[in-house]
């Protein structure tokens, strides 16, 4: 279990209200970020702390693993200069409204706080300049709780979302939009729902390529899945919603691993497991005992959505 302080001010209102945290993958200036890096290293369990305003206000529970997702609709107008793309985390935000100020708790908390990356500045308490989810010790959650007289047995809630959830709705909100673009022949619309499902032409052009299950080696098409390399809600055309070689035929269980983020492909084909699936549940998905086809160079038109893939879906 790790625990996290996010600092969430332009944004707080619209993660608490639907249950996540959201960051774009990197900085507006392509530059990587130890603060959005932690989105991918939160998993479920993991307890979270929401500032805003000066005050700890929440307290939440991770659900489930980041998935790749846009930039919430809701947001508007904030964070304008944000990537459209981004990482959505599943929060389980606790009912308690906790109204703790850092500030009047800093000579408790300030011998706690990490000497980098640290969510607010320990001889002042103010917030540090583009943090955003920081990883903190166990203390100074304990601290917190402890201010706000809030039980500590409470952040035993069992969760209610997962990231299947989130994914689920992020699709609808797409398939709504696709639905209702009249650029769009309705010939093109059809086609492009039906992709979100693996079927229709999107289907045909990934048989053409990728016939075969590269986990499992079934190749009867009727037990097999057409999956999005780089995730359907994630494309920014219906191009590469409907290449062929953005996607894969595969095993239903193969299937549900590479859409989240478990099992990834290197650049010539070997499969990679994502240190997040245990070696007892592979075993148990016949991951390591399963006899595979010889690995082989995804085609080259394959090759930047697996570069996105690796980056952006797949949990290392």
């Amino acid at each position: 279990m790790r625990y996290w302080w996010v600092n969430h001010a332009q944004t707080v209102r619209q993660e608490r209200d639907g249950g996540y945290l959201w960051s774009p993958v990197a900085e507006a200036n392509g530059a990587k970020s130890r603060f959005y890096d932690n989105m991918r290293r939160a998993a479920a369990g993991d307890v979270v702390l929401s500032y805003a305003e000066g005050r700890i206000g929440r307290v939440g529970i991770v659900t489930d693993f980041a998935i790749s997702a846009p930039k919430p609709e809701e947001f508007g107008t904030i964070g304008i200069y944000w990537s459209a793309s981004g990482w959505l985390l599943p929060v389980q935000w606790l009912d308690a409204a906790l109204a703790v100020r850092p500030k009047q708790l800093l000579d408790q908390l300030a011998p706690l706080l990490p000497t980098t990356h640290s969510p607010i500045q320990p001889t002042s308490g103010n917030g540090n300049q583009k943090a955003y989810l920081a990883e903190i010790d166990k203390a100074v959650v304990d601290v917190v709780l402890a201010a706000a007289h809030f039980p500590a047995v409470d952040l035993l809630a069992a969760p209610t979302r997962t990231a299947a959830d989130f994914a689920t709705t992020l699709d609808d909100v797409v398939e709504h939009n696709i639905q209702n673009d009249m650029s769009l022949d309705q010939t093109m619309r059809e086609q492009l729902v039906r992709a979100r499902r693996g079927q229709g032409l999107f289907r045909k052009r990934v048989l053409d390529v990728e016939p075969i299950c590269r986990i499992t080696g079934i190749a009867t098409p009727n037990l097999l899945i057409a999956s999005h390399i780089k995730p359907w809600r994630a494309c920014g055309t219906a191009a590469e919603r409907l290449d062929g070689a953005n996607g894969l035929m595969m095993a239903p269980h193969a299937d549900f691993l590479f859409d989240r983020g478990l099992l990834g492909f290197e650049e010539d084909g070997r499969p990679m497991f994502s240190s997040k699936l245990t070696d007892a549940d592979a075993d148990k998905l016949g991951m390591h005992v399963v006899q595979r086809p010889p690995p082989k160079p995804l085609s080259d038109g394959s090759q930047a959505y697996l570069t996105h893939h690796r980056a952006n879906v797949f949990i290392s």
